[in-house]
């Protein structure tokens, strides 16, 4: 099994070797502080932007965000050892993201520059097979330098397992895919276009699975939307700012987390280099800004909740560490609390 052991938990963390990190580092984490100690690691793939691991914790998934992009798979051997089983190539440019289908049949990626998602099979061992299926966006955006195509960002599976949404940066999109069966093929199903120049780059389900909020890039901005898992579409309900209106300085939002009761909301933003806290309804469908932290450092390109939901971890990639917050389970506030130095970190998962 990947990470559990008697040295207990363990934290992945993926970073930019092309930027000097060091691939992908084993952080081990103190159950009582939170706090990270690197452990091990590996560079056996460039540039491992995002991480994911399988439904039974026992594999390490990696996309490698070069020109012709791969998924790396790792086992992990002794505490803080990975063993590399195989990659397999994504045939796309640069993907972003990627994550697993309900059972870990299949790997679905995100190709940022190709615009495009891709479905690898996944053997018995967890090794990555040959693409099945690449699903290719089309379009443009008002966002001439940002939005001269289609940009897939993210890929996820929804809560009840039949659908696949890919948030698409370069289009203002969000692609919906219904899951085939055997969890190896994608359909198109259906589109949702937000309003022009919003950018979507990150999207998170509320708990309850009926809502979800999309991280803005190019406009900082949460979109609240109505998610139907029958029918498989989605519905816009509400724009809420990030930043107040006319405030100075560029800010380009990163990703969020929902609190494990679907109370709170947090969201990473970067230019702006802060952690901003929504409080939300139960129904999930209003979103009332409550703080503003800074995120101890500069670029927070991931946010990431332990498996307890009690701590927020930023991996900031300009000034190279990954900090660690306690939150308030009351208030729904995080407060920093310590930080480990990796450089040119990218990404955070728990095992």
């Amino acid at each position: 099994m990947v990470g559990r052991s008697s040295a207990g938990r363990f934290a992945y963390i993926g970073s930019y070797t092309s930027s000097g990190g060091a691939g992908i580092t084993v952080a081990a984490v103190d159950e009582d502080t939170g706090a990270l100690r690197a452990a091990g690691g590996s560079d056996a793939e460039a540039d491992p932007s995002f991480l994911a691991l399988s439904p039974d914790r026992g594999t390490l998934y990696c996309v490698s965000e070069t020109p012709r992009g791969a998924v790396g798979a790792f086992r992990a051997g002794h505490p803080g050892q990975l063993e590399r089983l195989g990659r397999g190539p994504v045939a796309g440019d640069r993907p972003t993201h990627l994550s697993l289908t309900p059972g870990g049949r299949a790997v679905l990626t995100a190709n940022y520059g190709s615009g495009s998602v891709s479905v690898l099979p996944l053997g018995d061992d967890g090794r990555p097979g040959p693409v099945a299926g690449v699903l290719h966006h089309h379009g443009t955006g008002p966002v001439l330098d940002r939005q001269d195509g289609p940009h897939a960002h993210q890929v996820v599976t929804d809560p009840s397992g039949r659908w696949a949404l890919a948030v698409d940066l370069g289009t203002d999109g969000v692609h919906v895919y219904q899951l085939g069966a055997t969890g190896v093929s994608l359909r198109p199903h259906d589109v949702l276009v937000t309003a022009p120049g919003r950018g979507p780059r990150h999207l998170v389900f509320h708990p309850g699975g009926r809502m979800l909020y999309l991280v803005n890039e190019l406009t900082p901005t949460v979109t609240a939307c109505a998610w139907d898992p029958v029918a498989g579409r989605l519905r816009l309900v509400a724009d809420v700012p990030l930043v107040p209106e006319g405030a100075a300085g560029e800010h380009f939002p990163s990703n969020a987390v929902v609190s494990p009761d679907g109370r709170f909301l947090h969201v990473a933003d970067r230019g702006g280099n802060t952690l901003t806290t929504f409080a939300v309804t139960p129904a999930g469908e209003l979103l009332e800004p409550l703080a503003v932290v800074d995120c101890g450092g500069d670029w927070p390109r991931h946010l990431a909740a332990d498996p307890s939901g009690r701590r927020l971890y930023v991996a900031n990639e300009r000034s190279g560490e990954v900090a660690w917050f306690a939150v308030d389970p009351e208030t729904g506030l995080p407060e920093q609390r310590g930080a480990l130095r990796v450089a040119a970190p990218t990404c955070v998962v728990f095992d």
